[in-house]
């Protein structure tokens, strides 16, 4: 048995997470959310004063701003979209015929004008190009979604559905490369606070395909994505907890986000993948919450 089912198994075992039959796909306790929620606190506590204007965006996005995104060009094999039944009653006749025979009933079903979310950050965009030239001093957002990703997994730090907090900043580079790299010092005192080891490395974006290769390449050599990496289900592969990526202006061009006097926005973003960080939280202390070491558990808001 591998780490990653071994983990899984356990989780399943102590009702941490619950099994839905699908890989990557699970409900969680109220101890598992729990432990998000005051996580989700302590991040609060370090951007508090930043003054980030909050959104909260559903579980699913306009698709044609999803298709202006230019997500299918990059990301393909991830991206999930919303088909529905569409038919009349012969149509649903037939589709019941379908099902007690045990044929593709869904092949008859069309697309809606909703996809899923691939991050959090993504219908942020429209929304801020819609209200006009951002302000001489840029823009900070504090987001929180949930995401989804098609790739299945007995891996239980790669989720199909999963959580993203996000903060966005949008303006002049240097402003928005100061973002992110306080927000990289940031992520490493976070994660000592909570007891967690982690390594800082360079990292590119799963970009599909052969000219995907070469985007993830410059990515990298560009040092335009980082992240933050934790022992979940294996110490030699650690997971990436967080990330923080500087998009340069291609956002600022592709949706028309201008500052003030005219120039092109530049843009950067830090992502917390909340299922990842508490399950690194449980696979270093143990899934007994009440166990935990006594500075971990102040950090996190709980009363001994």
């Amino acid at each position: 048995m591998d780490m990653q089912t071994s983990l899984l198994d356990r989780l399943f075992d102590t009702g941490l997470l619950i099994d839905t039959g699908v890989e990557g796909l699970y409900g969680r306790s109220g101890a598992f959310e729990d432990v998000i929620a005051r996580f989700e606190r302590l991040i609060d506590a370090y951007g508090a004063d930043d003054g980030a204007e909050a959104m909260r965006f559903p579980p699913g996005m306009n698709r044609a701003h999803f298709e202006s995104s230019g997500y299918m060009k990059s990301f393909p094999q991830l991206a999930g979209t919303v088909h529905s039944f569409c038919g009349g009653e012969l149509d649903h006749m037939s589709l019941l015929q379908c099902m007690e025979v045990g044929g593709d009933w869904t092949k008859d079903q069309k697309a809606t004008e909703i996809v899923l979310t691939p991050a959090a950050c993504y219908p942020l965009y429209p929304t801020i190009a819609r209200r006009g030239r951002l302000p001489a001093k840029g823009g900070l957002y504090d987001l929180q979604s949930y995401c989804f990703r098609h790739e299945p997994s007995n891996d239980p730090a790669r989720q199909q559905l999963f959580r993203m907090r996000e903060y966005v900043c949008m303006g002049m580079q240097d402003h928005v490369t100061t973002f992110r790299q306080t927000w990289m010092d940031r992520g490493l005192e976070m994660m000592a606070k909570v007891g967690l080891d982690v390594t800082m490395d360079v990292a590119n974006d799963p970009f599909f395909g052969r000219a995907g290769r070469m985007l993830a390449n410059n990515q990298r050599d560009q040092n335009l994505k980082f992240e933050l990496l934790i022992p979940v289900t294996s110490a030699a592969k650690p997971t990436a907890c967080m990330s923080f990526n500087y998009h340069q202006d291609a956002f600022g061009a592709k949706w028309g986000l201008n500052l003030e006097n005219g120039d092109v926005a530049h843009t950067a973003c830090v992502g917390f993948g909340l299922e990842r960080i508490a399950l690194a939280l449980f696979a270093r202390h143990g899934l007994d919450i009440a166990a935990w070491p006594a500075d971990v558990r102040k950090v996190l808001g709980y009363q001994d």
